[in-house]
């Protein structure tokens, strides 16, 4: 005689559960790997960002170092042209801060990022 307890183990119950199973398994596994090759592009974009920063900042300032010496030499004096290479910097600092809004910043963030996670994600919705 079967029982209600035995009838619920037949096998295609059986294949069912490992079904299943197997299903949230793979599951796991797929988010697992997509946020594994999340994080190592974040890292590889970190680093590429934060290398051209660092280029880009040592330019920057040799290319400053190289103007206020060529007026230095222009203007037969020893400081008058880093004065007006700090001058020229003070000038685009106050720029920035009086005329450009952070919602200016905001908005050019937010549509590279928006950008970014959309043609990153490859699930269709």
């Amino acid at each position: 005689m079967l029982s209600d307890d035995d009838s619920s183990k037949t096998p295609r119950n059986d294949s069912l559960i490992g079904n299943l199973t197997g299903y949230l398994d793979t599951r796991i596994d797929l988010v697992r790997l997509e946020l594994q090759q999340k994080m190592s592009s974040a890292l590889v974009g970190t680093i590429h960002g934060v290398t051209l920063a660092l280029l880009g900042l040592l330019f920057v300032v040799f290319v400053s170092i190289f103007a206020g010496l060529a007026l230095n030499s222009a203007m037969d004096s020893a400081y008058w042209g880093f004065g007006i290479v700090a001058g020229f910097y003070l000038l685009l600092l106050i720029l920035v801060l009086v005329g450009v809004d952070k919602a200016t910043f905001q908005g050019v963030a937010n549509k590279v990022l928006k950008d970014t996670i959309y043609k990153s994600d490859k699930r269709q919705a």
